[in-house]
């Protein structure tokens, strides 16, 4: 694998079309964030519903278990700007009919499910897309800038869309707020139009033609990188925390409010939300300023495992400080993990199919959410979701523990 052997502090933002690519994605993240902040209230308050709210991290992340090699694919053969702007699109409509339905007071369960798997779609779009844009903008040289500033700015609009989402209802209302929220999706969208990255820049590199086939692709894919143990580790790595914990609290967020005392659309309701984001921001500045953390595949095992052990304290927790400490934590793990371990896997992706691979991590990574809906939400609905997402998160420890002897092994795997 070619790794860069040193790394310039914030790197990637060098680049001039890095800079206004993570500003407008940033802004994105933040508008993605205001509708969860403000949707997930509502439909706590209406329906009271764990279940419902294991619901949406399952139609958020099913949609990536299902089509992201197809949209890596996609991804690979047509322009990834075109594709982004297409699930900006989806995520503007989404926020609309959520207004739409908030100011007629006519939410329904089922509109909830319909919206909640258009949003899920959106993203399946975004994702491998977005992640084939960043190598076209930074080159292989700046990869690890541009992946782990890439993870910053989601958590950056992260960080600020539950203040912003907070403040949106408290002041304007959740309808008003909601509405107004698809703006910030623009600037991504116009600067995607004219950006000059994707196949067409690609010197010598044209756009791959081939047809996308299916689950004959995927396989021809799993064959081409199984050889490489760090890519196949990684990427069970990402598909195993997906699985397991995910964000799979995020919507169980409002219950841990009120457990620990906070049971209002306020402030405090969205500091628990904001904490793991601040981790995570944090993560991204201080390893970005200091270039720390070279991609490592132990080194990524090892901050995992810490994550896991902040959030089986975060579950334990009946205080609210102590809450926030130990969000703030488990964000600035998991950015330092996810970012280390997708950064790997890029590097070791074979050129002309980076597009198929980035899809099949990411379907580990992001699709395998979809059962931490069922690990927290659903069983959490049986056994407390405090019970719920601390057994996930040992389970996910020992999990990881193992991943350990499985890249000890010297034998590539076969397919």
């Amino acid at each position: 694998m070619n790794q860069p052997s040193s790394q310039p502090s914030f790197g990637a933002l060098r680049q001039p079309g890095y800079r206004t690519y993570f500003i407008t994605s940033a802004v994105a993240w933040m508008a993605d964030s205001i509708e969860h902040v403000i949707s997930y209230w509502i439909l706590f308050e209406k329906f009271q519903s764990p279940a419902l709210g294991g619901f949406a991290v399952i139609s958020h992340w099913l949609p990536f278990l299902l089509f992201s090699f197809w949209s890596g694919s996609l991804a690979d053969r047509f322009d990834p700007r075109r594709i982004i702007q297409v699930g900006m699109g989806l995520f503007m409509g989404v926020s609309v009919a959520w207004g739409l339905l908030f100011i007629l007071d006519t939410v329904e369960i089922w509109h909830a499910v319909v919206l909640l798997i258009l949003h899920g779609l959106a993203g399946v779009l975004w994702g491998p897309s977005m992640q084939l844009l960043v190598h076209d903008i930074v080159g292989p040289e700046q990869l690890q800038s541009g992946v782990r500033l890439n993870a910053t700015a989601r958590y950056l609009g992260l960080l600020g869309g539950p203040a912003i989402g907070s403040a949106a209802m408290l002041i304007l209302g959740p309808s008003l707020g909601i509405l107004l929220n698809t703006l910030l999706y623009l600037p991504l969208v116009f600067w995607l139009w004219r950006a000059p990255y994707g196949p067409r820049y690609r010197r010598g590199k044209p756009a791959l033609k081939a047809s996308v086939r299916g689950i004959r692709d995927a396989i021809s894919t799993l064959q081409a990188v199984a050889g490489n143990r760090t890519v196949v580790g990684m990427t069970l790595l990402a598909g195993s925390a997906g699985f397991f914990v995910g964000n799979g609290y995020h919507p169980q967020m409002p219950e841990f409010a009120y457990d620990l005392g906070h049971g209002d659309a306020g402030f405090t309701y969205g500091m628990l939300f904001a904490a793991d984001a601040c981790g995570a921001l944090i993560a991204g500045v201080v390893l970005e300023a200091r270039g720390l953390l070279q991609p490592k595949a132990r080194s990524a095992l090892v901050l995992a495992m810490l994550w896991c052990c902040t959030i089986i304290g975060f579950s334990a927790s009946s205080s609210y400080s102590l809450a926030l400490l130990l969000l703030f934590f488990a964000g600035f793990f998991e950015l330092s993990f996810n970012a280390m371990a997708q950064t790997l896997v890029q590097l070791g992706s074979p050129e002309g199919i980076r597009g198929r691979v980035i899809g099949l991590y990411s379907m580990a990574a992001l699709g395998m959410r979809t059962f931490s809906g069922i690990t927290i939400g659903f069983v959490g609905g049986v056994i407390g979701i405090h019970w719920s997402l601390g057994l996930s998160a040992l389970v996910l420890l020992g999990v990881v523990s193992g991943l350990f002897i499985y890249l000890s092994s010297p034998k590539p795997i076969k397919i």
